[in-house]
């Protein structure tokens, strides 16, 4: 307007890669410092005399220097180059349909691999099978709990932070009638998932109009009104004590103990402890693999692919004239089913059970593992459930971490700190879990695969 050329403000200097990733990796360092200083710098414990004081620099500098240096090559070798690609122009997030097959074959050589892990387990480690066949019934059992919770969270997009009390109701449910009724294990079993899934739709009419956070936190409640009803109930529950004597499962009537009419009196081999385990580990499996069969065939169902339009768009989903009321409820329902079946199984399993096995620690570690794995993602909650199940045992037996830390270091103690930090370099590393790619249940002519991040994660709006 005045006759004065346009002028634009020069682009601000921009730093190197190195100085970035030096500056970041400083103020990391730094931050560990402070929040380690008191956990591992200083320490005191108990002794005859009084109260010793003591400090362990080395160990915090060592601590320092590894958050440093992880930051560091973080930095420069995964944020960076995720900024970089962010700030390119966006294209359809498609993934190839070679990861697809990849899947299924991943899925088929851990079935081949579970099938034949009892006597690859007593092949390979004799010394350690009990405890390896053990290890693997509980990782089994997490997998059928996070398959069940992904019907709700993954499939529906229904937050629950509750289903614990699912878990719980089964195993009760288990109990109570095999103790009070003598009733075996395969008469217990579908009407322990059938009470589940009773309770279920009991937590899912109270919360037809919640959506997000006000779902988790009612769901949460929920659990803990459980748990709590379980630890007050003297008369009914056993309270703090628990339930004694729930029976095992038995072989079309035959038993895994010593003596006339068990297993190996019938058929003429030697007793040994570890076949109940083989028995337990197999019952697990096809409780499990039910329960993949069932999911699968559900989200090619028009129920399934309700689900689905529920968890991205309830009120788009409300348009098309979709029922959202029985949704809900058949996703409640069906995930608290499955649930209840893994607590009539822990129960058997157990011998023993109390209000203390059911706190809202396992409902994270079950959502825990949902999210990790993927949600939506059969085979991310399988990975997943090695993952966390499995890595906390072997986080037991870290004895090289010796060589780092010193002869007086002990990894039991650090195993859930350690546990934790590889936690968040997962997510951070893959904050749409571990399977980052859907595939979608209803197609038109050509199946492919998209990007995780183009699929609601169950906020449930």
């Amino acid at each position: 307007m005045r006759g004065e050329p346009p002028f634009a403000a020069p682009p601000p200097p921009t730093a190197s890669p190195v100085a970035i990733a030096l500056r970041e990796a400083l103020i990391t360092a730094a931050i560990v410092a402070a929040l380690t200083l008191f956990f591992l710098a200083l320490r005191t414990d108990i002794a005859p005399g009084g109260l010793v004081f003591w400090a362990r620099w080395d160990l915090w500098l060592v601590a320092v220097a590894i958050a440093f240096g992880v930051r560091f090559l973080l930095s420069l070798l995964v944020f960076q180059r995720r900024e970089r690609k962010a700030a390119l122009p966006k294209t359809n997030k498609t993934v190839s349909t070679k990861g697809a097959g990849l899947g299924r074959f991943l899925g088929l050589g851990l079935l081949i691999v579970a099938l034949a892990l009892p006597f690859l387990v007593q092949a390979l480690a004799p010394s350690s099978d009990r405890y390896l066949i053990d290890l693997a019934i509980l990782i089994l059992t997490y997998v059928m709990l996070g398959w069940g919770l992904n019907i709700v969270v993954g499939l529906a997009g229904l937050l629950d932070l509750g289903y614990v009390a699912f878990y719980a109701v089964g195993a009760y449910s288990f109990a109570l009638l095999a103790i009070n009724f003598e009733l075996g294990f395969w008469v217990c079993l579908p009407m322990a998932g059938l009470f589940a899934a009773l309770w279920g739709i009991v937590l899912g009419f109270p919360v037809l109009r919640l959506r997000g956070d006000y779902l988790a936190i009612v769901t949460l409640a929920f659990g803990e009104i459980i748990r709590v009803v379980l630890l007050n109930w003297y008369q009914f529950t056993g309270g703090p004590n628990g339930l004694l004597g729930i029976p095992r499962p038995t072989l079309f009537g035959l038993d895994f103990g010593r003596g006339e009419g068990s297993f190996s009196n019938y058929f003429g081999i030697p007793y040994d402890a570890i076949h109940r385990f083989i028995f337990l580990y197999y019952i697990i499996l096809a409780l499990a693999l039910l329960t993949n069969f069932v999911t699968l065939r559900l989200r090619r169902m028009p129920v399934g692919r309700a689900w689905e339009a529920l968890r991205e768009d309830e009120i788009a989903c409300r348009a098309l004239g979709i029922n959202t009321t029985n949704v809900k409820l058949t996703a409640f329902a069906t995930g608290a089913m499955f649930g209840g079946f893994a607590g009539s199984f822990f129960a058997t399993r157990q011998g023993f059970i109390s209000p203390e096995s059911f706190t809202f620690l396992e409902s994270a570690i079950i959502l825990a593992i949902v999210v990790l794995g993927g949600l939506g993602s059969q085979i991310g909650v399988v990975i997943a459930s090695i993952v966390m199940i499995g890595g906390i045992e072997l986080l037991r037996n870290l004895g090289f971490l010796q060589a780092i830390f010193g002869a007086g270091f002990d990894p039991t103690q650090y195993r859930m700190l350690i546990f934790g930090v590889a936690m968040v370099g997962i997510m951070v590393w893959k904050p749409r879990g571990l399977v980052s790619s859907r595939q979608p249940s209803a197609v038109y002519k050509e199946r492919k695969a998209i990007g995780a991040d183009m699929v609601a994660q169950g906020e449930g709006h």
